[in-house]
C-alpha cells in the first residue's frame, strides 16, 4: 500500500509542477535568469580553488621528490 501512495504522490507532484510551470512560465524564466549568474560565480570559485589546490599538491610533490633524491644521493 505504501508503494502505491508513493507513486500516486509522485504523479500528483508532477502534475502540480507542470501546471505551475504553465501558469507561471514568465516568473520561472525570471528566476532562472536570476540564478544562473550566481551559479556560474560559485562554479567558477570552486574551479579556481580546485586548480590552486592542484598546483599546491604538484609543488609539494616536486619538493618531496627533490628531498628524496638528495637523501638517496647522500646515502650513496
Amino acid at each position: 500500500m505504501g508503494n502505491i501512495l508513493t507513486i500516486l504522490g509522485g504523479i500528483v507532484a508532477i502534475l502540480l509542477g507542470v501546471t505551475g510551470l504553465m501558469n507561471w512560465w514568465e516568473l520561472f524564466l525570471k528566476g532562472l535568469k536570476a540564478t544562473i549568474p550566481a551559479m556560474l560565480i560559485f562554479a567558477g570559485l570552486i574551479a579556481l580553488m580546485a586548480g590552486i589546490s592542484e598546483l599546491k599538491d604538484a609543488m609539494e610533490a616536486k619538493k618531496e621528490e627533490k628531498k628524496e633524491k638528495e637523501e638517496s644521493e647522500k646515502k650513496a
